[in-house]
């Protein structure tokens, strides 16, 4: 069977608007591509920290078969998502034919991890052939919190795997993406400690990412970098939340420091200046080239 059927068939297990078929059609291909450099085997038993309203879990439980399992974990109620909620989401998906496949766990990565019983330091051992953190480790709200978690998941499983925006921009037309992150994270790291709700968070470059799993114990096993394909509309999405008027004010009333609050507004002008150069403007950005690990 085809990546394109293989992805059509996995998509329509997620809950969707019918109309927009071709938005979690591409977002299903985007973790094809991404599990293409991971080589999870059948059978394996796979933990996901971060899933979200399960894009990944879907892709991970058709890799694993029906005698693999995925342990899928987030730490959001089940309240919070658009347009669908998370409870929707995988309500949806656990009835649908990978639903025996999946667990869902609603915590945080840590607070899971330490429920884990403890394993000795043989590998055989390991609860998890492999651990999974796809596009979620931006959500985390430090990089203290991402190197403890790290460290955490090496006592329980064999393998880390990871996939975050790379923050290069291989297509002119990804630029835009890449500096309404930055313009979104100069915003965020002046917030209180745990009072952001943004998709960005904490930014952390594939050389900082790998300098934390070093420190927690991990090596690098292979690294690549894979642009996203033309339907991601991840970009498109976060550059619309930086341009927004909402977005504008957050700044003048988070940020007290002029200085500080020009240097925001800053990247933000750059942001939209970006757009000039891009066909279309705004509906012709692309999703910036992904970071693609496995660490042993």
């Amino acid at each position: 069977m085809s990546t394109q059927l293989d992805a059509a068939s996995i998509a329509r297990t997620s809950l969707h608007d019918p109309t927009h078929f071709d938005i979690q059609h591409s977002q299903t291909l985007h973790r094809l591509e991404l599990l293409r450099h991971w080589d999870i085997s059948t059978g394996a038993k796979v933990l996901e920290l971060g899933c979200g309203q399960g894009d990944c879990t879907t892709v991970l439980a058709s890799a694993v078969g029906e005698q693999g399992r995925v342990v899928a974990v987030d730490p959001a109620g089940l309240d919070y998502g658009a347009p669908y909620t998370l409870g929707q989401a995988q309500n949806h998906i656990s009835q649908g034919p990978l639903g025996r496949r999946i667990t869902w766990v609603q915590s945080s990565p840590l607070d899971y991890l330490s429920s884990l019983s403890s394993t000795s330091p043989v590998s055989d051992s390991k609860t998890c052939d492999a651990t999974v953190l796809a596009h979620c480790l931006w959500y985390f709200s430090s990089p203290s919190l991402i190197l403890s978690t790290f460290r955490a998941i090496k006592q329980h499983s064999r393998r880390l795997l990871l996939a975050e925006w790379s923050l290069v921009a291989t297509h002119p037309s990804a630029q835009p993406h890449v500096l309404a992150t930055l313009t979104q994270a100069a915003l965020e790291c002046r917030k209180p400690a745990g009072s952001s709700v943004s998709n960005v968070r904490t930014v952390l470059s594939p050389k900082r990412l790998t300098e934390l799993a070093l420190a927690a114990g991990w090596q690098l096993e292979s690294e690549t970098r894979v642009q996203g394909g033309e339907g991601l509309l991840d970009g498109q999405w976060e550059v619309s939340a930086c341009l927004s008027s909402s977005f504008e004010g957050e700044v003048q009333e988070q940020v007290s420091d002029e200085r500080e609050r020009a240097m925001v507004l800053a990247l933000r002008d750059a942001c939209e200046a970006s757009l000039e150069v891009v066909q279309e403007g705004r509906k012709g950005v692309r999703a910036m080239d992904v970071w693609v690990a496995g660490f042993v």
